[in-house]
């Protein structure tokens, strides 16, 4: 495994940290129920089929973020949290959770996607001046423990090149600065790491370096690849391995030195290389960089590999001959069971890439991927426990630990042939089959009218024209300010949901619930200012999730958590048949806000990306039918608002860039389709229906030709940690349409000045025409407290007033 799930199976981490962060338990109770939990999860992975001493389980907890681990691991901690460090430069957890999350006055760090997952990883800050060393050895304590217990990790680590080349600039760096300039002072940290572990016992240590599989980072190839030569000599050359690898090392000695060798040991390194091929296009003319070939001549014991999301190499490499191979072949990334004897072909296949040996793996870290299919227990809808997940999906699925069993049969046929696991394999492949043919997974009505669809389907008319009919229509003044659409979930309207859920609360009486929160959400924007409000979203539990219940196609987990980022979790749908809406969805709670104001009203709804994005989707047609087909399913709900007088809509799509490949030449097919897909349903509306669109969590300059593609009239965007970064960029690139550049992160519990805000708001009305600045948090206020939310809010309408003043 090149890791596993860290949250818990019951979102153990999750509820530990978050009482952490209230006050309500101290760190000592935080540290304990994390021991727990790790201990949880390496017996677990024992008794699933991995070995308890050849370091085949992989250590990869965090408490927040495996890229905020290495910052704090190396000391690299922004300036302006220096004063949470000790005097060797370490954090305390207190301290390494308000970097995540900042405080004060004190941004946190920035947050993106983690290549093209739903997972978000924190942005480092590297400058010149930044402290670099090894000053904290929490990898090395975690293996101890663990060790103590019985079992012998394989401690993972993002590797040195991944780290820098996802890091930041600082702030004060100079012009042309680059993180990776810091190299040398990074893999000299890790090689003081590589020593510690080796004198704690450790047979092996994974380093991730998964930005060797795209060609979309900012860092020239001829640079990456002398980074990796560098690197790699640094810490497998110069530093001797302690044993041959998989035996364990002699015992440490007190003064932790390992008897008979120098301080230069350390363990077998596997160097990891996930989400894509390692061959890579380095020039338009068809140049390519083979990164296997860079990797297979250091001195590294192994490579894993992708082999779901990439081809096998065509020839043999003569330097794996002193290597082991690890054949990511089972998927990390999705949760449907393999076709075993399709998977033993592509291990046949590697043996003749000439390495030492052949291993099976996974194609990427089990991270995104819920724990274990066996928690979905069958109960019929409405009852108290259990889940609606039908037994006959649950047959197709892998989650976690079904994936575990998978990778140990793989192993076993390798070593034993496969008649040793004949009845494993016909298993798989009657799973797979029954899921080809199952009803519903096509569905002639839905396939019709999709390929009935002409170019007319996916445009609207001039901008211009659009937006005088909506000004006449919504009378809106300058810099209009609104949210994103979702309000706190407090504990009542969580409770309620569940009650209902549970059939402990009834139809009628839900409804009642939910009008009076509602109402009461409507009084507050009325009472803040607000220009265009928006019901908040109580009766939603997830922006995706909701969606899904409600559409023939999809199947929701009862335990299928999976981590999006810190202690956020989802449970990620399972998109399984042809997807059909059989009755409106959302058109109710809209049409009963909008008879509480006279203000204009938005309904909300998700985007067709993001439903793919933040689904498990199924795997056996392009991804661009099935976005075509949920377009259809939201074009039909679009249709009913505006039938019910909405003059506003709102189709999130915080997931655009996430999908975007991460090969330059696959990306233009990707943008065609996932634009097609969001203008096919928003394309049926009249001139004066305003439609909106929402992006966040991302690095927006690489889609904002696919932003200005999908005609959205209004378009907000995540920009307030990144200090209005987009907005230039819109600038240059054209773009003309109403924007609202997010004033208040609402990923932090900060509450933002009203000058802090106002300060935003004219860095983006000094770059763009006023008259097309909307003004919004970052993102919606669903995770956030209302002690939080209401005086931001306050501070966002002021700067908006204020800022409005000044133009005149």
């Amino acid at each position: 495994m090149l890791g596993y799930p860290r949250i818990g199976r019951r979102r153990e981490l999750k509820k530990a940290v978050e009482a952490f962060w209230a006050g309500k338990t101290s760190v000592d109770e935080l540290e304990a129920t994390a021991r727990e939990l790790r201990l949880a999860t390496v017996r677990r992975l024992v008794d699933l089929g991995l070995g308890a001493d050849d370091a085949s389980v992989p250590g990869s907890f965090s408490y927040y973020d495996q890229v905020l681990d290495v910052a704090a691991s190396l000391g690299a901690v922004p300036s302006r949290f220096a004063s949470l460090t000790d005097d060797a430069g370490r954090l305390d957890l207190a301290g390494y959770f308000t970097v995540a999350r900042g405080q004060g006055d004190d941004a946190p760090l920035e947050m993106t996607k983690w290549f093209d997952t739903n997972y978000h990883y924190l942005v480092p800050e590297i400058g010149p001046d930044t402290p670099i060393r090894f000053v904290d050895d929490r990898v090395v304590r975690e293996f101890v423990e663990a060790k103590e217990a019985g079992v012998v990790t394989r401690p993972v680590v993002v590797g040195p090149v991944t780290f820098l080349a996802l890091s930041k600039a600082a702030d004060d760096a100079p012009a042309g600065y680059s993180p990776l300039d810091r190299l040398d002072d990074v893999v000299a940290a890790y090689a003081d790491l590589l020593r510690a572990l080796a004198a704690a016992g450790a047979p092996w240590v994974q380093l991730d370096e998964p930005i060797l599989v795209t060609d979309s980072v900012d860092v020239p190839f001829t640079e990456l690849a002398a980074a990796v030569e560098s690197a790699y000599r640094t810490l497998a050359t110069d530093l001797r391995p302690v044993s041959n690898p998989g035996s364990l090392p002699t015992e440490t000695s007190g003064s932790g030195a390992i008897p008979g060798s120098t301080q230069d040991a350390r363990p077998a390194i596997l160097v990891a290389t996930p989400f894509g091929g390692l061959e890579t296009p380095v020039d338009a003319d068809g140049g390519t960089h083979d990164f296997l070939a860079t990797l297979a001549g250091t001195d590294v014991e192994a490579i894993a590999i992708d082999a779901v999301r990439a081809d096998l190499p065509d020839s043999p490499y003569d330097d794996l001959v002193s290597k082991t191979l690890v054949v990511g072949a089972i998927d990390g990334h999705n949760i449907w069971r393999a076709d075993l004897s399709t998977k033993l072909d592509v291990l046949d296949a590697a043996r003749d890439l000439g390495a030492g040996a052949v291993a099976v793996g996974t194609s990427t870290s089990l991270l995104h991927v819920p724990h274990d299919v066996e928690d979905e227990v069958f109960a019929e809808p409405g009852t108290a426990s259990g889940t609606t997940l039908d037994p006959r999906l649950r047959d197709w699925l892998a989650f976690a630990d079904q994936k575990v069993g998978e990778v140990a049969t793989l192993a076993r046929a390798l070593t034993e042939g496969r008649d040793a696991v004949a009845a494993e394999i016909e298993a798989s492949r009657a799973a797979v089959t029954s899921r080809s043919e199952a009803s519903g997974v096509v569905v002639p009505a839905v396939r019709e009218r999709a390929a009935a669809l002409t170019d007319a389907d996916f445009a609207r008319g001039d901008y211009a024209e659009r937006a005088a009919a909506q000004q006449e229509r919504l009378n809106l003044p300058p810099l209009p300010t609104t949210t994103i659409g979702s309000f706190p979930q407090t504990p009542e309207i969580r409770r309620a949901r569940a009650q209902w859920t549970k059939g402990d609360l009834s139809d009628a009486d839900y409804t009642v619930a939910m009008r009076e929160e509602i109402a009461r959400v409507v009084a507050l924007q009325e009472e803040l200012g607000l220009d265009v409000l928006v019901h908040g979203e109580p009766e939603r539990n997830d922006m995706v999730q909701y969606f899904a219940e409600h559409l023939d196609g999809f199947a929701v987990t009862a335990n299928g958590w999976v981590q999006s980022y810190g202690s956020r979790c989802v449970r990620p749908p399972i998109l399984w048949g042809d997807v059909t809406r059989p009755a409106p969805i959302t058109v109710e709670w809209s049409a009963y806000t909008a008879s509480l104001t006279e203000k204009p009203v938005k309904g909300m709804l998700t985007g067709p990306v993001t439903i793919l994005a933040w689904s498990f989707v199924r795997d056996d047609q392009p991804l661009g039918d099935t976005a075509n087909q949920v377009g259809l399913a939201l074009r039909d709900e679009i249709a009913d608002l505006e039938a019910t007088g909405i003059g506003i809509v709102q189709v999130d799509e915080p997931a655009l860039r996430e999908l975007l490949p991460l090969r330059k030449a696959d990306q233009p097919a990707y943008l065609d389709w996932s634009v097609g897909s969001f203008r096919l349903a928003t394309s049926g509306v009249a001139a004066a229906t305003q439609i909106h669109t929402h992006l966040c969590y991302s690095e927006f300059g690489e889609v904002i030709g696919a932003i200005d593609g999908l005609d959205a009239d209004v378009t907000s965007v995540e920009a307030a940690r990144s200090r209005m970064e987009i907005v230039p960029e819109l600038r240059d690139a054209g773009y003309a349409r109403g924007i609202g550049p997010g004033v208040y992160d609402i990923h932090s519990p900060r509450i933002p000045s009203t000058e802090e805000v106002t300060e935003l708001l004219e860095l983006a009305v000094k770059s763009i025409d006023p008259k097309v600045v909307w003004v919004n948090p970052d993102c919606g206020l669903k995770t956030r407290r209302y002690e939080e939310t209401v005086p931001s809010l306050e501070h966002l309408v002021a700067a908006a007033q204020a800022v409005r003043a000044t133009l005149g």
